[in-house]
């Protein structure tokens, strides 16, 4: 917030858009160091990488604040700002298992920690089974004055349907 507020006190045409991203399906789980029993996965649900690049690109050219991609970026974000602790017990419970899958890892993989793993590694990871290539709630979020007017129109039908009843 302080940077919008610098930019705004120097009239900058500069927008900053922060772009709330779920588990995403990179390769970053196949050379990450994890000291996890079992191999490391993105949490469920995941989503291709180019939900996220779709987000990203939409928002440059779009003047909003926030961009919410995905439902577990809304439950997260919504869900911190009412209870936070109840997330916190929540992922205590169910976090360390979703993050891993169920097959043991190996040890002595090599990892990314001190040099780049060798290797020709793309933006998709292991998980294109079972990653999604739609957010719908991104499509909100791109369709919002559409939806608001969708949504006045049908208010506008329910107040007149009532008012036509008595």
């Amino acid at each position: 917030d302080s940077i919008r507020s610098e930019l705004r006190h120097r009239k900058s045409n500069v927008r900053i858009s922060m772009v709330q991203l779920p588990a995403l399906n990179t390769p970053q789980f196949s050379w990450v160091r994890s000291k996890l029993p079992n191999k490391a996965q993105p949490v469920p649900p995941i989503y291709q990488p180019e939900v996220a690049a779709d987000a990203i690109i939409w928002s440059a050219y779009h003047d909003r604040r926030e961009v919410y991609v995905g439902y577990p970026s809304v439950k997260a974000i919504v869900g911190n700002k009412i209870a936070p602790g109840l997330a916190d017990r929540y992922l205590a419970k169910t976090g360390f298992e979703s993050q891993q899958r169920d097959e043991p890892a190996d040890p002595n993989r090599p990892d990314n920690l001190f040099e780049p793993v060798p290797g020709d590694y793309s933006a998709h990871g292991d998980f294109d089974d079972r990653a999604r290539s739609f957010s719908p709630e991104l499509w909100a979020s791109k369709n919002k004055r559409w939806l608001a007017l969708a949504g006045a129109g049908l208010a506008g039908l329910a107040a007149a349907l009532w008012t036509g009843r008595r």
